[in-house]
């Protein structure tokens, strides 16, 4: 089995990535738990709320996405919601249990004016208490800084895939654009939330190599949401063949021995996916849910369902950032198994 990674690593060879994911699965799973509970609660779960604040006739033309304008999915066109609507959504997604905030608009990039009602739409959530987050596509250093200094904790814009295979899911922006947006918010000093998407048609080593370059990032995305490609009708990949669940939870648990520190999302496609899927998601090292009905404009477990899951595995609303806490293992009020990455021997405590 490939040695266990103690520390952070920012050069990941495309070799090592494969022979994590060629582990057998109950050592992968293994190394991606004891990694997991040096870092964080392993019944924690972190819970975010995702709002579309604007919805449809995006330019790009995404495969995937239903908010194309190059695409004819049955779409109704918003435009960006008033302030106090979206203030009136927060209040309620915390009240719901929440601690995230994140609203998401289908834009190539913000227009100033647009800018504008987004980071009073910032500061207004942040006031609640609430972890602010945003996606808007394309960034440029001066916006960048305007929504720091208007108080965002997160900025969320996803690779989607490897740098080999993204031109045959996107051809209206260039890879190096999203790079060049995620060093602009990393500048601003501002949280990086930034994952893929599976179940595109890629091949293995095209998951190695996103995770290549999301991990070899310095430093690491404080969030990664993988997600399982909803397939809409109406968009070039609505007849994409569907992943393995199991290759799946091997992209998890790759992605929490690369990025340990971070917080990996199971993300778009919990919808589709059984409980004991999800289960296993959380085993390998998944520590963050959207929570409520809807992601941006496809379906979401119901808020009740999530509720039951988290009874039956004993799971919790993550109330604290270990991040901004000390970096080293916590002590919880259960019986938790501990790795001791400097003797290389997992303990019960």
């Amino acid at each position: 089995m490939p040695a266990t990674p103690h520390t952070q690593r920012h050069d990941w060879t495309l070799e090592e990535i494969q022979a994590l994911f060629d582990q057998p699965f109950n050592d992968l799973l293994f190394q991606a738990q004891r990694l997991h509970r040096q870092h964080f609660d392993a019944n924690a779960i972190q819970v975010a709320t995702l709002l579309s604040i604007k919805t449809g006739a995006c330019p790009e033309d995404c495969k995937y996405c239903p908010q194309s304008g190059h695409y004819n999915t049955g779409l109704g066109k918003e435009t960006l919601m008033d302030v106090d609507e979206v203030v009136a959504q927060a209040r309620a997604a915390k009240e719901a249990g929440a601690s995230r905030f994140c609203m998401g608009a289908a834009w190539r990039s913000p227009r100033q004016r647009d800018l504008q009602v987004v980071e009073a739409m910032v500061r207004e959530v942040k006031a609640l208490g609430l972890e602010t987050c945003v996606t808007l596509g394309m960034l440029g250093g001066d916006q960048a800084q305007r929504l720091a200094d208007a108080g965002l904790d997160y900025y969320n814009h996803n690779l989607d895939t490897s740098p080999e295979y993204y031109g045959e899911i996107i051809t209206t922006r260039r890879y190096a654009d999203r790079l060049d947006t995620l060093e602009h918010v990393r500048n601003a000093g501002m949280k990086i939330c930034s994952g893929g998407i599976l179940g595109l048609g890629e091949t293995p080593r095209d998951r190695a190599s996103m995770l290549q370059q999301l991990a070899n990032l310095t430093p690491h995305p404080e969030s990664v949401p993988i997600n399982m490609l909803v397939k809409v009708a109406g968009t070039p990949l609505e007849n994409a063949e569907d992943l393995d669940p199991i290759e799946f939870i091997r992209a998890i648990a790759v992605a929490r021995i690369m990025m340990p520190q971070s917080h990996v999302r199971l993300s778009a496609g919990r919808g589709e996916m059984s409980e004991s899927t999800q289960a296993l998601a959380f085993l390998a090292g998944a520590n963050s849910i959207f929570y409520g009905d809807k992601l941006l404009t496809t379906d979401n477990p119901e808020v009740n369902g999530d509720r039951q899951l988290f009874a039956k595995l004993g799971l919790h609303a993550e109330t604290l950032s270990l991040h901004d806490a000390a970096q080293t293992p916590p002590s919880f009020p259960h019986q938790a198994l501990y790795y001791d990455a400097t003797n290389a021997t997992a303990t019960l405590e």
